[in-house]
């Protein structure tokens, strides 16, 4: 049996999606260029806190949330036409969620480099 690593998943998603910083992000937040998803756990978001103007995504949940032919869909809670912006707690979550949406046929997808992590330490604020 020849099973990939996680870590190599993430590599050869790293080598495929746009990562950027979290000044660029926060660019593209306040300039409403982008939909900006934060893909942790509900308990991450209640126990980090969450970060100002994000939308919550559960990972488990995205592919279904964004497929317009999912009975999941969201009607109207993100703006499809916008840069998908990605981030989890520490980068690597996000970077294969990033990957599936592009695989999904999403074109504007990025994720932010360091995730929650570097948000914290970011001109973002976190509630």
């Amino acid at each position: 049996m020849n099973i990939k690593s996680s870590q190599t998943l993430v590599s050869e998603a790293l080598s495929e999606i746009k990562t950027i910083s979290t000044d660029e992000a926060y660019q593209m937040t306040n300039e409403d260029k982008c939909n900006l998803i934060d893909i942790r756990d509900i308990r991450e978001l209640e126990k980090e806190g969450r970060v100002e103007k994000s939308n919550h995504i559960p990972r488990g949940m995205l592919e279904f949330w964004l497929d317009p032919e999912s009975p999941y869909f969201k009607e109207g809670k993100l703006d499809m036409n916008k840069e998908m912006v990605l981030f989890c707690a520490g980068g690597l979550r996000s970077a294969l969620a990033a990957k599936t949406l592009k695989d999904m046929g999403f074109e504007k997808v990025s994720h932010i480099d360091g995730g929650f992590g570097a948000l914290r330490n970011s001109k973002f604020k976190i509630t």
